[in-house]
């Protein structure tokens, strides 16, 4: 249980603005021979859960940017504010790219996304996120 809950709390600082990489602890577990479908729900949970922190930061705590400790610059919320205006909540889906995913489940706090919606659309985009990366590791091991 303590290996899925490590893979869990990896998963969250990842989905956040700590450095973390989920997707080598997931990788190794798989290769270690845990159950896959427990690391997928794992890993699904801690990284939407850290997408909410990143909307409850967008949504309460914005009036702190200018501060040094903020999490995200200008650089990476310019560009998503952009993708998050053009493409609406849908772009929610896309929270789980490497680049700028981060910055729009920030972004979507900002801009007050009701929770329910946010939540759905992101949990979708990370579960799917895991899912492929387990497919690749089966369909290359």
């Amino acid at each position: 249980m303590s290996a899925y809950l490590a893979l869990f709390f990896t998963a969250l600082l990842a989905a956040t603005l700590l450095p973390a990489y989920s997707e080598v602890v997931f990788a190794g577990m798989v290769a270690a021979g845990y159950d896959p479908l427990a690391l997928w729900l794992w890993a699904s949970a801690g990284n939407t859960l850290g997408s909410v922190v990143n909307w409850g930061i967008g949504r309460y705590l914005l009036h702190f940017q200018g501060r040094r400790w903020f999490p995200f610059r200008q650089e990476t919320l310019g560009p998503a504010q952009r993708w998050f205006q053009r493409y609406g909540v849908w772009s929610l889906l896309m929270a789980w790219l490497p680049v700028g995913g981060d910055a729009l489940t920030f972004v979507a706090g900002i801009m007050r996304v009701r929770f329910g919606v946010f939540l759905l659309l992101t949990a979708i985009g990370k579960s799917a996120r895991y899912a492929i990366l387990l497919g690749l590791l089966y369909f290359f091991n």
